[in-house]
């Protein structure tokens, strides 16, 4: 019986390393026989899963011409890379079919990034030189994962040492905007079955605009001990700080620098000169495992996180503002077990306790931006989670696959959610696989939402929100032809959310501090959409790799009963293309092409039907180039967004305190951006 991988962390140890290309030949895209772990926290073969599946390894995350893991999955189908402008510190989502990016869990080496304070994700904050390999599993993934992963999950396997060798790195790159970016990666076995793999970046831009300056750095840390089948250790630590400016929106054009108590507080460029912010966040994980017997194996699991989230912001209308830091801190202990009593069955079952601590401390600042004395607000609480599931699959004929698998959650503030998941999968040839897949999901509120401090005058959080809901239901049909050398996809797709929890002015609970009422969260809005999802990869072909997938989708929202309208931000069209070359004098070449439809922007109210601001399609274009030199040397050259299209991302009001106009202005995304980098391998 083949060992159990119960999570991507322990996987990462045990999996083996590719087989070299020869003569620079380009491994295959892609295999029907693929091992993912994500989709059901085992090691099964792809074509064999419900899922509808992306896997990126360190090969395609080195080749793309791309800064950051969103970027790179961008190039997906049904994954859509959202930043509020990609300045220097922008948080970075990813949207799965046009589900909002709270609706993805996201998971590093056992560790949730999702932030409790907002249920989102920062891709900014994931190193490259640390994966090795990222699972993306499109559908309901609250089965398995519980809370958050609605419209699918995203696993990032860290590198691991092998035992071919010990392997090291260090790496320099600068491009403009003043940016630079310094990397060292090492790792090996140093004793007997004990290993380690250490990263670590630093990092800094000016940015494109005005106060959209970044300085990042973390470290990585796996120690690794791997005894066999019997037992596995795997130990994962991690360390983030990044500060940075917090730009806003970009003011009309012709906006006149306001200054106000000394401080300039928008011009031009953007609509916040003094605002700024901190993470600094520390992890850690310690996964065990291996196989009790031939028919059962264990895993348990048990992690850490301390987020810290610092935020100054200043108001142009009196220079007052707030300085504000929330920390959440996250333990966990997971057990699963799996048995395989026959070739034909098997029941995975786990059990998952966690702890949210949550400390909201705010700051007023005064029209000259100095603390207020004896205005201190502050929120501490404590949630805590515990999830029991099981899994059954069975395999009643050779070309059929079921799995059926039910999960209860309780929550200390809503009580309890029970949620159930179905699939089927038919292989009637080795290389086609139909999948059908339709679960439950839910989405527990916010630490903010339930908890954010009540300001005495325009903000509160809701602790009697209860979880967002709904179904995801998808087909597949996944086509392998030529020994691996075209495999194509293709997917439909359903998906609804009730009880929606949105930010809204509450007509029954009207301010202290003026005629006008608190904003509040509510379980109010519904949104649903259904769309296809079409890729296709070609190659090797005469060292050639081509890629191209689209994405069609009709996402509604309705904030009130019966407005149902084109969700916002939210395109439905998304249209990708890939091509690589490896050549024999070590060069390997990427061209990306990625197109994006218009999308609605801003609607007056509530009940318009059609956007008032709509944000116009737009092309961008991405090169990477990347040459040998020397066996152990590495010249890099990577472009993004070579044509320099002019492109929104969001939009947020400006008010112009000169002219007194309110609009919605357009957060810019950066113009054309080079780099170019220097890399030694030992």
């Amino acid at each position: 019986m083949k060992r159990l991988l119960l999570l991507a962390p322990l996987a990462a140890a045990t999996l083996p390393p590719p087989a070299p290309a020869a003569a620079n030949e380009p491994l295959l895209v892609t295999v029907m026989d693929e091992v993912v772990v994500t989709a059901t926290k085992t090691e099964e073969k792809r074509k064999e899963i419900a899922n509808a599946v992306v896997v990126q390894d360190a090969l395609d995350i080195a080749a793309a011409p791309a800064a950051s893991l969103g970027a790179i999955l961008a190039n997906e189908p049904g994954i859509d890379w959202r930043t509020r402008g990609n300045y220097g510190g922008a948080a970075e989502e990813i949207h799965i079919r046009g589900m909002g990016g709270d609706g993805t869990l996201v998971v590093q080496d056992g560790v949730v990034l999702n932030s409790p304070s907002l249920g989102t994700a920062d891709f900014s904050h994931i190193p490259l030189n640390r994966i090795e390999r990222v699972e993306v599993v499109k559908g309901p993934g609250s089965l398995l994962y519980g809370s958050g992963a609605m419209g699918g999950t995203v696993s990032i396997i860290g590198k691991r040492p092998r035992r071919d060798g010990h392997v090291a790195e260090v790496a320099a790159g600068y491009g403009n905007e003043a940016t630079y970016h310094l990397a060292a990666e090492s790792g090996g076995f140093v004793l007997g079955d004990l290993g380690y793999y250490l990263t670590a970046n630093r990092k800094e831009t000016d940015g494109f605009r005005d106060n959209s300056d970044l300085r990042h750095t973390d470290v990585g840390l796996n120690l690794l001990f791997d005894h066999g089948e019997g037992l596995s250790l795997d130990l994962n630590l991690g360390y983030l700080d990044r500060e940075y400016g917090v730009p806003g929106p970009q003011p009309p054009p012709g906006t006149q620098p306001y200054t106000l108590a000394g401080g300039t507080f928008y011009n031009d460029s953007a609509a916040n000169l003094l605002d700024r912010g901190e993470d600094e966040n520390l992890a850690s994980s310690l996964v065990a495992g291996g196989q009790a017997a031939t028919w059962l194996d264990w895993r348990l699991k048990g992690d850490a996180t301390e987020l810290t989230a610092t935020n100054t912001s200043r108001y142009s209308f009196s220079g007052a503002g707030d300085h504000t830091e929330v920390t959440n801190t996250v333990a966990g202990l997971e057990g699963n077990l799996d048995l395989r009593p026959c070739s034909q069955a098997g029941l995975l079952m786990g059990s998952e306790y966690r702890t949210f601590d949550y400390d909201n401390v705010q700051q007023p600042l005064d029209t000259a931006g100095l603390p207020v004395p004896n205005a201190l607000r502050r929120q501490t609480h404590q949630v805590y989670t515990q999830g029991t599931f099981a899994e059954l699959r069975l395999r009643p004929v050779e070309p059929v696959s079921l799995l059926a698998g039910l999960r209860n959650e309780t929550h200390s503030r809503f009580g309890h959610e029970t949620v159930g998941r179905y699939g089927l999968v038919l292989n009637p040839l080795p290389d086609t696989a139909f999948k059908l897949n339709r679960g439950q999901h839910f989405k527990a509120p916010t630490m903010n939402d339930l908890f954010w401090p009540d300001d005495g005058a325009f903000n509160k959080g809701n602790p009697n929100l209860r979880p967002e809901t709904g179904w995801h239901t998808d087909l597949t049909l996944e086509q392998e032809w030529l020994d691996g050398k075209v495999f194509a996809t293709l997917s439909w797709f359903e998906w609804d959310i009730t009880g929606k929890i949105a930010w809204a002015e509450d007509p029954t609970q009207p301010s202290p501090a003026g005629p006008w009422n608190y904003w509040t969260p509510a379980n109010v809005n519904t949104y649903l959409a259904r769309g296809w999802e079409m890729s296709a990869k070609v190659g090797p072909w005469q060292a050639l790799n081509a890629d191209v997938a689209l994405t069609l989708l009709d996402a509604v929202e309705e904030l009130a009963p019966g407005a149902r309208r084109p969700a916002r931000y939210t395109p439905d069209l998304q249209l990708k293309a890939g091509l690589s070359h490896y050549a024999a004098i070590g060069l390997t070449s990427t061209l990306i092409a990625r197109f994006v439809g218009a999308r609605p922007g801003f609607y007056q109210a509530n009940t318009d039907l059609a956007p008032a601001v709509e944000l116009a399609s737009y092309w961008t274009v991405d090169l990477k180039l990347e040459q040998e030199l020397a066996g152990r040397w590495k010249l890099a050259f990577s472009g993004t967004n070579l044509l320099d299209q002019g492109y929104d991302t969001y939009l947020a009001g400006f008010f112009d305190q000169t002219t007194f106009a309110y609009t919605q202005q357009p957060y810019p995304g950066a113009g054309r951006s080079l780099f170019v980098s220097l890399a030694f391998r030992w």
